[in-house]
């Protein structure tokens, strides 16, 4: 797939200002963004259970401009929620579309490494269907890919690209979500719960990567995180401001969030944030049999007004 993937990308790349996808990181473990301008540059390009990065974060700053696209399922379901807001032209992205067989988890490596992954630290990496060498100086150490997948590949409901002009490889067979995870955590009381949360946000460093790793999350010039004028946080290392922060984001992101998982993967410290958009995703699913990302004919339910939602019907009250 790689080659064809590569060949889709020289085809294209006549046409517009560049191609975002993914390259070489900083060692063998991590891919990294990769902006793609010359035929030359396609040769670097990588594909696979590192393609971690949601590469759909960078559109926006190309309005105006064409560009092409890379994605795998959980990627164009974020380029088509940028179309369906306005935030993209559809007209402006070329999209390459390929299936997914689910994306590493690089603190679950860490885990069965038994010890934090420094800089240089690994020297080389094997990977095939089921299985993941990490090669640390002399050492060698295989481990199940299944032990190592990102919690969201379990439920991908579209691990396809859901919109492309260009698809390569055989399309694979979606999940079914059931938001165990979710149900797992509300089986605690309301105060294990909350003592959860600040313990969890006792950890946060304010650093924002949650917030600029995620592809709906535009308003960074805007942010409630920054602005004085109106001025709804402040700058104190607290546990009920960071929490604060989370809950508005998580807000904003109701009805948007696409499910692709940046927050809490580029998240230093390893707070689950993603778990505060999963249960706005799925009171989304529920109220409005809405799913983010899906079809960019759909507005967003809290972008838009209904007299009466047909799953709430609140005049039968």
């Amino acid at each position: 797939m790689d080659d064809e993937l590569k060949g889709a990308i020289r085809k294209v790349l006549p046409d517009v200002d560049c191609v975002i996808g993914w390259g070489p990181g900083p060692d063998p473990l991590r891919s990294a963004p990769f902006f793609m301008r010359k035929p030359e540059e396609v040769d670097a390009f990588v594909v696979g259970p590192l393609a971690v990065n949601n590469p759909a974060v960078f559109l926006p700053e190309y309005k105006g401009k064409k560009v092409g696209i890379v994605v795998k399922g959980c990627d164009s379901r974020s380029v088509v929620q940028q179309i369906a807001e306005g935030l993209v032209k559809r007209e402006e992205v070329v999209i390459i579309g390929f299936p997914c067989s689910g994306v590493v988890d690089i603190q679950k490596i860490a885990a069965q490494l038994g010890q934090d992954i420094e800089p240089g630290m690994v020297t080389s990496l094997s990977i095939s269907s089921d299985k993941l060498t990490v090669n640390v100086k002399d050492t060698a150490k295989t481990m199940d890919m299944a032990d190592v997948r990102a919690d969201k590949c379990a439920s991908c409901q579209y691990p396809n690209a859901v919109v492309s002009d260009e698809f390569v490889g055989t399309p694979k067979e979606g999940k079914t979500d059931d938001y165990a995870d979710l149900a797992a955590f509300e089986e605690k009381s309301i105060d294990e719960r909350f003592a959860f949360w600040e313990q969890e946000m006792s950890r946060c460093i304010r650093c924002y990567a949650c917030r600029n790793a995620c592809p709906l999350c535009v308003c960074r010039d805007h942010c409630v995180a920054t602005s004085r004028e109106p001025h709804w946080l402040n700058q104190a290392d607290s546990t009920r401001e960071k929490l604060f922060f989370q809950l508005i984001h998580a807000t904003h992101l109701a009805g948007r969030c696409t499910g692709c998982g940046e927050c809490s993967r580029a998240c230093p410290v390893g707070i689950p944030v993603g778990l505060f958009k999963r249960t706005m995703t799925r009171a989304a699913a529920r109220l409005f049999d809405y799913q983010a990302g899906t079809n960019a004919e759909t507005v967003p339910p809290l972008q838009t007004f209904a007299t009466e939602e047909p799953t709430i019907k609140e005049r039968e009250w």
